[in-house]
């Protein structure tokens, strides 16, 4: 049911944990199934040195948060904003139908603490600017 890939991840997560005073933290849940993921990022000009991550779910939501997080560390924030559920899955070696709702809860995790760095650092390069009103 489940790949060589998913069981190692799943048995030996890489980068769980917390981290204090993190450049940006992400927070999201499932409705489909109760599984919840936290992400904190440690940035430095532009690139994840850091990023830690604690899961509550299932087998395969854990081991897509731990392939997620080794997939961005040292990437640059917009390469990691780009992952996606279909990517996590496929270097997982695939996910049951199921169980894909889980991949897209670690990207979209991730998404949400990339999201909250910008707003922390509104000055960062590629944080969304508002537009400004015509002068006159």
């Amino acid at each position: 049911m489940y790949s060589d890939i998913v069981l190692e991840h799943f048995t030996n997560p890489r980068n769980v944990g917390t981290m204090e005073d993190p450049d940006g933290y992400g927070k999201v849940g499932s409705p489909v199934c109760g599984d919840l993921m936290e992400v904190y990022l440690r940035i430095a000009e532009g690139r994840i040195t850091d990023i830690k991550f604690r899961t509550f779910g299932c087998g395969a939501a854990i081991a897509s948060s731990s392939m997620a997080s080794e997939m961005i560390k040292g990437r640059t924030l917009d390469e990691a904003n780009a992952l996606t559920d279909d990517k996590v899955a496929e270097e997982l070696g695939g996910l049951p139908e199921a169980k894909m709702h889980c991949s897209n809860l670690a990207a979209s995790a991730i998404q949400a603490a990339i999201a909250d760095y910008y707003e922390r650092h509104p000055d960062a390069q590629g944080a969304p600017r508002a537009e400004q009103a015509p002068s006159g």
